[in-house]
């Protein structure tokens, strides 16, 4: 087995990273539980429907002075690793006079934005705290994005961390001063977590930006350079507009969903309460292990970008096919996870039963889900932008489809149909478009049935040991049902692990025994 010592610069670098970001994803995840559960407890399904309602405006000016830069920085930098302290500065410039002109306007304008825009006044109040907090956002954003560009994802992996525990911290003291003053605690906690949050991550960007630089500084290097602008923006641009496009796609879509859900017979009450228990509980829960192919999709475009660049069109099908064979793997996996276990993870944890019948529902976006953010990512990083567009733009409409025509007939199981079938189509689209590109190799056997197959083997061996499971009874639902979880991953793990050596011992002993024969004749 080969040891990360001996792998290449290059590829040691990604796996290192894709190791740290994993690592730290999966830490800000079950972070990130902790205090949905207690927004849960505190201000209700209701509430974190209100709550999730605000966030479309937030992704739209993501999208124009951020996210889309960020890409354009990590990409353009990648590419172009000796003008990139040049490159950075003028994308932050670019970035932050957007973001204080968004954050302007979303202040200024927070009651037409509620009333007309999200059509739920009650979202007014939260509207300026937002608002305030897309400048740090932008901020941190674009340090992420110099950091991604020269491969080194330490100071964003860690920035997650950072922002989630003073949230968390700051929230729970705010609550607790609340409590003890006799004040009702409202949806604007939730606000306030989101803005402290984006400040903690911005600050501790800044901090690592002076003390671990990216880069060392050239002497006599002018803060800005005249040829950066236009290539930046050349990539920038395509993305902003894509991202527009679809951050007003999902924004739509959020915003009907709620009242379609009163069509269908529900009060508003409820139809918020069943649109917080969706995306504030069961969803999170579905998404927790995307924390892997996230990091993978953000390290890929910058790899795949520079293998693109140097003419390495062996070195992008190999990464095609390692992060589609671990998307199928960890995919296959999650939906025999969510759908033994969803119940009992909706139940312990939000105490809600409909959380857990969501879960199960949702088990099978897994695979599609995780396929398409790792493929979606190579095809950015090999320039195809309009590409992921046009696909990511088709999913949307379909799943907007069943929000409009399906939810008044029956109700929000028509949205999460929508899901899984908008999610199976762009997986498709993508893994249709690069196969056009570039010809990497793939095998069914190898990354659908066999992983399927030991699934089911190592849910025989779940079964058949249940028995023989010393805490059944004595440990906390949660708890109990975390060990169960974990004992199913590490004989599907092992399983795995076992049949890739048997396989390749079969291999070398195949070669072994040509190369003796060649020598006999």
């Amino acid at each position: 087995m080969i040891s990360i010592s001996e792998l290449s610069p290059k590829k040691r670098a990604f796996l290192t990273g894709t190791i740290l970001l994993t690592g730290t994803g999966l830490s800000c995840r079950v972070l990130g539980f902790f205090y949905r559960i207690f927004l849960s407890r505190t201000i209700g399904a209701e509430g974190l429907g209100i709550y999730n309602m605000v966030h479309p405006i937030f992704g739209i000016c993501f999208a124009l002075c951020a996210g889309s830069i960020q890409t354009a920085l990590s990409q353009h930098i990648a590419s172009h690793v000796d003008k990139g302290r040049s490159i950075f500065r003028t994308g932050i410039v670019i970035s932050m006079t957007l973001s204080f002109v968004l954050a302007f306007l979303i202040c200024r304008h927070a009651e037409f934005l509620a009333t007309v825009v999200l059509m739920e006044p009650h979202c007014f109040p939260y509207l300026p705290v937002i608002g305030i907090s897309v400048p740090f956002a932008a901020f941190h954003a674009c340090i992420n994005g110099y950091y991604y560009g020269m491969q080194k994802s330490h100071v964003p992996a860690f920035s997650q961390v950072a922002e989630q525990l003073v949230r968390m911290a700051v929230v729970f003291l705010i609550a607790s001063s609340w409590l003890r003053a006799g004040y009702t605690i409202t949806v604007m906690l939730a606000a306030y977590g989101h803005l402290i949050g984006e400040v903690a991550s911005a600050a501790f960007t800044l901090l690592c930006f002076f003390l671990f630089p990216p880069q060392k500084k050239k002497a006599r290097e002018p803060f800005l350079s005249p040829g950066t602008a236009a290539p930046l923006m050349a990539l920038a641009f395509p993305l902003m507009g894509n991202r527009l496009v679809l951050n007003l796609l999902s924004s739509a879509e959020a915003i009907w969903i709620p009242s379609r859900l009163q069509m269908s017979g529900l009060k508003p009450a409820e139809a918020f309460a069943t649109y917080g228990v969706l995306t504030g509980m069961a969803l999170p829960f579905i998404l927790f292990p995307s924390a892997i192919t996230n990091s993978l999709a953000v390290l890929l475009l910058p790899s795949v970008a520079k293998d693109q660049a140097e003419g390495r069109k062996g070195s992008i099908a190999a990464s095609m096919s390692l992060s589609l064979r671990y998307s199928l793997y960890m995919g296959i996996l999650c939906i025999g996870i969510f759908t033994l276990f969803g119940e009992e993870l909706g139940t312990s944890v939000f105490q809600d039963p409909d959380a857990g019948r969501f879960i199960r529902i949702l088990s099978w976006l897994c695979p599609f889900l995780y396929l398409a953010t790792t493929m979606g990512s190579i095809l950015n990083g090999l320039g195809k932008t309009h590409t992921t567009f046009l696909q990511n733009t088709i999913s949307l409409l379909l799943r907007i489809v069943f929000v409009l025509f399906g939810i008044p007939l029956f109700g929000i199981m028509a949205y999460l149909w929508g899901m899984l079938i908008s999610e199976i189509l762009l997986a498709l689209l993508h893994l249709w478009s690069l196969k056009k590109l570039v010809s990497f190799t793939w095998n069914a056997w190898d990354m659908i049935v066999k992983p399927a197959l030991l699934l089911m083997l190592s849910i025989g061996i779940f079964y058949f040991t249940d028995g023989l499971y010393p805490f059944s009874g004595l440990l906390p639902l949660f708890f109990e049902t975390a060990v169960q979880i974990l004992f199913l991953c590490f004989c599907y793990g092992g399983l795995l692990l076992v049949f890739h050596f048997a396989r390749r011992g079969k291999d070398q002993l195949i070669s072994c025994f040509k190369h003796s024969l060649e020598k006999s004749s």
